[in-house]
């Protein structure tokens, strides 16, 4: 059985500093400045802010009561299998294994480089791609030796980012000199669309984490309550967060030099501490390694649940039998972010090559909540989603605008997603066919 194989030993707070920490990467730290450029008016800024944390929020209560349903390991893989069986399911957790995990792993290794060499410089001589893989190869053995350990992580350098991140928005707010809404360029009414829909790529790379708690509910002991609990708490908090920091990093920098800024937050407190800019530097170092840390841990749950479920390679649903853990599943994963770290290219390339395909699924799991309405499937905790079926819908239109805005906007990275998609197809008969004959 599932539960007697993983251990239950996720707390609340844990779960919660998943969502936060899975959210809180390297995105508030870099993306500002490319947003700020395709919309150069504090208004339209945090609108978009806002309107990302409105997207992130609605879906954490959409798939709140989805947890509640289905409160074991695998999380969002579950929901849509469930729903839509086990073709859908198999594709999600392709695209996870493929490009939407492995890719995140892989750009926050280019973010922590970036910031690790303003510490060290002396790591100038190595390569992006090599102290990339180094970082990846230690974090995985780090979640092989247990979901507690993993947690130990995730606590202390989410605690560590927060901290960061407050500093920022305490000394942006009030110590920054520049007007928060100054007279600043205004975008002409044919451009605010597009423009809004390329901001919004780097928007919900930012705000995409929160559902990485529910890949966890195998893991944690009355699931049913607390993993929709953490996922909207961490999604508020990471909403308040997000905003306050942007109108920080504006008051610090002015919006003109936050357009340019290549190193955002260092920049901004720059202004105000001389020796800001090192400190920040270690805590952004220390926010990515995190992120990668939670990465690392909860989507091989998926690839073990396929296993478990007989639709992937049954290897992935080994345990290691001293620490619990997935342990392959987390091992071809991590192999898998260094193939890409070494091959794929820049930042921007990989979060639009994540953002959209990830979001298809997102989308999908939220239209399960009308499948199991439908079907009456009892819930194992007393949450139902709030404004029912107001709050599933607007997650669901949203997020299929941003899918088409991107396909236009962005064509090569959205179209090297759906090729992967399509060798899911592929591969899935070829698994299926090879598990049969397995089986026989």
């Amino acid at each position: 059985m599932e539960n007697d194989e993983l251990r239950r030993k996720m707390t609340l707070y844990g779960l919660t500093m998943v969502a936060v920490g899975a959210s809180i990467g390297s995105g508030i730290f870099l993306t500002p400045s490319d947003i700020a450029s395709e919309l150069p008016n504090v208004w339209w800024i945090v609108g978009i802010w806002t309107l990302g944390g409105i997207i992130s929020l609605t879906g954490a209560l959409t798939y709140g009561e989805l947890g509640a349903m289905f409160p074991k390991a695998g999380g969002v893989y579950v929901y849509i299998r469930e729903a839509f069986g086990d073709l859908v399911g198999f594709l999600y957790g392709w695209v996870m294994l493929l490009v939407v995990t492995s890719g995140s792993i892989a750009a926050l290794a280019v973010a922590f480089c970036l910031y690790a060499k303003k510490i060290f410089p002396g790591l100038e001589l190595v390569s992006d791609q090599i102290l990339g893989s180094i970082v990846i190869v230690l974090l995985t053995i780090f979640n092989i030796r247990g979901v507690q350990v993993g947690q130990l992580i995730s606590n202390i350098f989410t605690s560590a980012k927060l901290i960061g991140i407050f500093l920022i928005i305490v000394l942006g707010i009030f110590w920054g000199t520049a007007p928060v809404f100054p007279e600043d360029t205004t975008l002409p009414v044919t451009d605010i669309a597009t423009a809004c829909s390329t901001a919004l790529i780097g928007v919900l790379w930012s705000y995409g984490g929160w559902h990485h708690t529910a890949s966890l509910a195998g893991e944690a002991p009355d699931a049913a309550n607390k993993v929709p609990r953490a996922m909207i708490l961490g999604s508020i908090i990471v909403i308040v967060i997000y905003i306050l920091a942007n109108i920080a990093y504006v008051k610090m920098l002015s919006l003109e030099r936050l357009m340019v800024s290549k190193a955002v937050a260092t920049d901004a407190l720059s202004q105000i501490w001389s020796g800001a800019s090192f400190l920040v530097a270690c805590l952004i170092v220390l926010s990515t390694f995190g992120t990668m840390s939670i990465y690392t841990m909860t989507a091989p749950r998926i690839y073990y649940a396929m296993a478990k479920d007989g639709i992937f390679f049954k290897q992935l649903a080994s345990i290691h039998p001293k620490y619990k853990t997935p342990h392959v599943a987390i091992l071809i994963q991590s192999g898998w972010s260094i193939v890409l770290l070494l091959f794929w290219g820049t930042f921007n390339n990989l979060i639009t090559y994540v953002t959209f395909i990830d979001w298809i699924f997102l989308m999908l799991a939220a239209i399960a909540i009308f499948v199991f309405r439908q079907r009456k499937v009892p819930k194992l905790s007393n949450y139902t989603v709030p404004g029912y079926p107001i709050t599933p819908i607007i997650f669901i239109l949203i997020s299929l605008w941003f899918l088409i805005s991107t396909l236009i906007e962005k064509p090569v990275q959205a179209l090297a997603g759906l090729i992967v998609l399509g060798l899911g197809l592929i591969l899935y008969y070829f698994i299926h066919k090879f598990l049969t004959k397995e089986r026989d």
